[in-house]
């Protein structure tokens, strides 16, 4: 149960949820099951699982899991190298962590499959994984205010989302 409750406080954008999250060692499988559960509902709402078009849910849900990683890997730079506190001490476990929690508004993307749902579904919890990312970051690079970790989540997201996009209109399945 305390997965659930891990994923919901997520999604409420607890800080005590992220901070219980950042401590915990033993919650990295947690957070990687999380990520890897959030991209395969991407899958599913985006791509489908209909007979139809099998590539395009291996394709989406791929994807997203590429596009969490850059944006992980992105945040970690910009926080700990750019945009440090004084007492900002990077861990990159526990940053991994919560940022593996703060995907948990994606696992609503599954709702995408629900007809003229998909577009709405997928801005809303866009940016709700953003609001979820900054209180993630804010809490493990222990910064003092919330506009800092705002910034390094938007520099990374807005490149993340970037090489989502240039990869799918490269490499992405056409749908007709």
């Amino acid at each position: 149960m305390v997965f659930a409750y891990r994923i919901m406080g997520a999604a409420m954008l607890d800080q005590a949820t992220f901070e219980e999250i950042e401590g915990d060692r033993t919650a990295t499988a947690q957070a990687m099951g999380v990520v890897l559960l959030a991209s395969l509902s991407a899958g599913i709402g985006l791509g489908g699982l209909d007979a139809g078009h099998p590539v395009s849910f291996v394709f989406v849900s791929g994807a997203a899991l590429l596009t969490w990683a850059v944006w992980a890997l992105v945040t970690f730079q910009v926080g700990a190298r750019l945009l440090p506190e004084p007492q900002t001490r990077v861990d990159v476990g526990e940053l991994l962590r919560t940022l593996g929690f703060s995907a948990a508004p994606g696992l609503l993307q599954v709702f995408g499959v629900v007809p003229g749902l998909r577009g709405p579904l997928f801005a809303f919890t866009a940016v709700w994984m953003l609001a979820s990312m900054v209180v993630a970051v804010r809490q493990a690079l222990d910064y003092s205010t919330i506009a800092r970790a705002f910034a390094v989540c938007v520099i990374g997201w807005l490149l993340a989302f970037t090489i989502a996009v240039i990869l799918g209109l490269v490499y992405g399945p056409t749908l007709s």
